[in-house]
């Protein structure tokens, strides 16, 4: 059986789409929401006044009603039906509010300091049922980055109305595929904050790129380049660009997955005949064997606690998920609906595992209860794959197809809360969602 057409059908996608004929141009990824949540928390974000003599070049608010919305957990209400816009604490009527069914208010200002060259952002939060306010906070920062505390704002204001850490500050990296007027093919690597914006190019080429990995302290990016004519997995620092190439056996070197502690990255390689799972010390570049089946054996993702792996084999004869003590070595296989689960990811928790499930034709991102064995469908587009989750458990990012493109979408756990995350100029594939920033 081949591997690649087995194991790494994102692969094969990618080359697929490298027929369509697309323009070479880099640019940031736009959001479609799509489907929101019936239990959505009403949450009225007033524009920020500005203070300042000039334009602000960046529309604070508006950014914090988008991720706000984004997350699927509120609903912002439109400017346009505001009864006021209020910009402080004295100018607010809760009464108004109220008539209008919002649960929670958000007002501010901004100014433009010419001391110190820095905008300064005063924001408060308000609970309009009880009247009290639940966070003044002033922030400032230069105008570079005043996206980072709109951003910063959204998670602060995010925890404290659901008590979860908000991820408004992450970002995600993916790889795009482009075709130019002369028909040569371009994949890059990219990086984006969590709503596609201020996207940066990681590395550039005419070969395919694969399974982007963060590393836990989001400093480091491990994937897969085809750039030398045959697969290695490589390991770059995101603020130098270095990198590394930390596998190139002969055979297949791919599916990198850091352990939770950042000193071993998890592989599969065929360097010794067949694709096995293998723990590389990132200190000493030591390989230690975790499988060894006649099977194919790929696509490893660590448990929180770092002490089990969950992976892709077809040893039961058709891919299925398993899941594997680092302490005995001995599988578990955890799927037995259908006759293709792939790409498992554990859950910010360990008490579910997020993966590819084909059932009739169509490729769907299901969930599995590691505790009852249950296991629910997330999404309803035909060719998902490559399931990312946010580092605070709430949300998936993931690959699909819209029409001829490949396109990122993003799911709640709960299936409720959907968006896209299309380019106009090209596809998007293998999302990674980052690890907490800070």
């Amino acid at each position: 059986m081949d591997f690649i057409s087995f194991c790494n059908r994102r692969l094969m996608v990618l080359l697929i789409a490298a027929l369509f004929g697309m323009p070479v141009h880099a640019e940031e990824l736009t959001i479609e929401i799509t489907q929101g949540s019936d239990k959505a928390i009403a949450i009225a974000v007033v524009p920020f006044k500005n203070n300042s003599v000039s334009a602000i070049p960046e529309d604070v608010s508006r950014i914090v009603k988008d991720d706000l919305q984004r997350s699927g957990e509120f609903d912002s209400l439109a400017v346009e039906r505001m009864l006021s816009l209020p910009t402080q604490a004295t100018e607010v009527y809760f009464r108004d509010w109220k008539l209008l069914g919002q649960s929670y208010l958000v007002v501010g200002e901004i100014e433009y300091s010419t001391l110190d060259k820095k905008y300064k952002v005063r924001y408060e939060v308000f609970d309009v049922n009880t009247e009290r306010r639940l966070i003044g906070e002033v922030l400032s920062g230069s105008e570079s980055s005043l996206r980072d505390l709109a951003h910063r704002i959204s998670d602060t204001v995010y925890k404290k109305i659901t008590g979860v850490r908000g991820i408004f500050s992450t970002r995600i990296a993916y790889v795009t595929l482009q075709r130019g007027s002369k028909g040569e093919t371009d994949y890059r690597l990219q990086i984006a904050d969590a709503d596609g914006r201020r996207s940066r190019v990681l590395l550039k080429t005419t070969e395919p790129v694969l399974s982007p990995a963060w590393s836990p302290k989001a400093d480091k990016i491990a994937y897969v380049s085809f750039e030398t004519g045959r697969p290695a997995v490589y390991v770059q620092t995101i603020a130098t660009g270095a990198r590394q190439k930390v596998s190139s056996f002969k055979g297949l070197n791919g599916a990198p997955a850091w352990s939770p502690d950042g000193s071993s990255l998890a592989l599969t390689l065929s360097k010794d005949g067949n694709a096995e799972i293998y723990l590389m010390d990132m200190q000493t570049s030591v390989l230690k064997k975790l499988t060894n089946h006649f099977a194919i054996d790929t696509e490893p993702s660590w448990s929180p606690n770092g002490k089990d792996i969950v992976f892709t084999s077809d040893r039961s004869g058709s891919p299925q998920v398993y899941r594997m003590s680092l302490s005995d070595l001995r599988p578990t296989r955890l799927t037995f609906d259908g006759r293709y689960n792939a790409r498992p990811r554990f859950s910010d928790d360990g008490k579910r595992i997020f993966y590819v499930h084909q059932k009739g034709g169509v490729y769907n991102i299901a969930a599995l209860d590691l505790k009852d064995g249950s296991q629910r469908i997330l999404t309803e587009t035909p060719l998902d794959e490559s399931p990312s989750i946010a580092p605070n458990g709430r949300m998936l990012i993931y690959g699909t197809q819209r029409g001829k493109n490949g396109v990122l979408a993003v799911v709640s756990v709960d299936g409720q809360a959907k968006y896209f995350l299309p380019s106009k100029f090209g596809d998007v594939r293998e999302p990674a969602w980052s690890p907490f920033l800070n």
